[in-house]
């Protein structure tokens, strides 16, 4: 096969252990550091890291319940998953400048991708309030597959 069929992979596409499968939390602090601040060099603007963010959120996942689950009085696809202190943000020194930056919009690529992988596409944003919420919109397509589950 020729090199140029292969498919290349960066680093940040294998995974952190092939043992037990946890990484000390110290290890992660300093990968993600690392990684927030590559995805800053490439990036112009606070959108943009987020989005970058974002996107490499897809490739990694976290053990960890969020602290409240709502469901939005005014649009029925509308959740709202809410984090007091999202871990991702705990150990990251934000510039003045780039002061609107969320890095739990890497956390927010893993419950979409997550989401979208099982059957339920939605689109999951991370936005500063009582701490970082998650706001799940689910396609018009899921929820009507849901009632009519539920008329059954």
């Amino acid at each position: 096969m020729s090199l140029t069929g292969r498919n290349k992979f960066s680093i940040l596409d294998k995974p952190l252990s092939r043992g037990k499968g946890e990484v000390s939390l110290s290890c992660f602090a300093l990968l993600f550091s690392e990684v927030v601040q590559y995805c800053q060099n490439k990036s112009q603007t606070v959108p943009e890291l987020q989005n970058r963010l974002h996107d490499l959120g897809r490739k990694a996942l976290f053990g960890r319940e969020a602290d409240k689950l709502e469901h939005s009085n005014d649009d029925e696809n509308t959740y709202y998953l809410m984090e007091k202190d999202p871990l991702v943000n705990r150990y990251i020194s934000v510039p003045r400048d780039k002061s609107s930056l969320n890095c739990a919009v890497f956390i927010a690529g893993i419950v979409e991708a997550v989401l979208t992988g099982t059957g339920f596409t939605a689109k999951v944003t991370a936005h500063w309030h009582k701490g970082t919420t998650y706001m799940v919109k689910f396609d018009d397509a899921v929820v009507a597959r849901d009632k009519q589950l539920e008329e059954r």
